[in-house]
């Protein structure tokens, strides 16, 4: 089976508290180069997209570039999920290592002067600017609608000051240019085992168009099982075919077909219930 995308955690170690992120009580952790090499080999086959990212800042990973350079020469197309605050630094690097994709959370600014904000979205439009023209796809997002405190308004003046271009707009936000996207969403409530129950009756694309790996090889049904509440199993000690061919997955699969959350924490998930 393919999937369109996996979610690798390669550290679930962040520089940043953000409000709408709820963080991991996990041990800090960094995955090793060689471990990851080892979850390349086990997912060829099963998705062309490796997203760096389920909880945790990437580009704090040490070793970034490597695993970038790794996972193109494998054949994969590596992605990043990002707050921005690291690319002044780290951006032309993974440009120049192969990444295909980045994706910048615009909003994790929060609460900041106004000369460290405009310090901050400068860096992220610097490097939107150069890694679009330099072919690299970039997202620009503004994932926290109606929690924004009017900051969103300000930021999406600077873009647009920024790169007055084509700015085709649809539903969910708006093509700048080639290469360099704008996207708007709303905030969501992260799964949480320990909540009240949202709803039973929940659709979902977890374990059919995606699946996480935490970063210390756990297999996790999507990428907003921050804890690994939902242990498929382990990369680096099963097969993947075993892993999610297994009846806890079958039944997790089986049951969002048929509208139906079968896990207890899936009861549990705002984010869900968008579909």
């Amino acid at each position: 089976m393919m999937y369109s995308r996996v979610y690798v955690e390669i550290t679930n170690v962040c520089n940043k508290n953000c409000s709408f992120c709820p963080g991991t009580k996990r041990k800090p952790e960094y995955m090793s180069l060689e471990k990851f090499n080892s979850v390349l080999r086990k997912l060829q086959g099963f998705t062309e997209y490796i997203y760096f990212h389920v909880m945790g800042e990437p580009l704090l990973h040490p070793q970034i570039e490597d695993f970038i350079r790794l996972a193109k020469d494998m054949g994969f197309k590596p992605c990043i999920t990002t707050n921005g605050s690291l690319l002044s630094s780290m951006g032309e690097k993974i440009v120049k290592a192969g990444v295909h994709k980045v994706n910048i959370s615009v909003h994790s600014f929060e609460n900041g002067e106004k000369e460290d904000y405009l310090n901050y979205i400068n860096s992220c439009l610097d490097f939107a600017d150069y890694s679009s023209e330099n072919g690299v796809l970039s997202i620009l997002r503004l994932w926290n609608n109606g929690y924004d405190k009017g900051l969103n308004d300000s930021t999406l003046d600077l873009i647009k000051e920024r790169f007055p271009d084509e700015w085709h707009f649809g539903k969910r936000g708006a093509r700048i240019r080639n290469k360099l996207h704008l996207e708007y969403g709303e905030r969501f409530s992260w799964p949480d085992i320990s909540i009240d129950t949202v709803s039973e009756r929940v659709f979902c694309y977890g374990l059919k168009d995606h699946f996480g790996i935490l970063c210390d090889g756990t297999v996790i049904p999507c990428c907003l099982d921050r804890e690994g509440d939902i242990n498929l199993g382990n990369i680096f000690e099963d097969s993947l075919e075993n892993i999610l061919s297994s009846k806890k997955a079958t039944a997790i699969r089986t049951g969002f077909t048929c509208r139906k959350a079968v896990e207890e924490l899936c009861q549990k998930c705002g984010y869900a219930t968008r579909f």
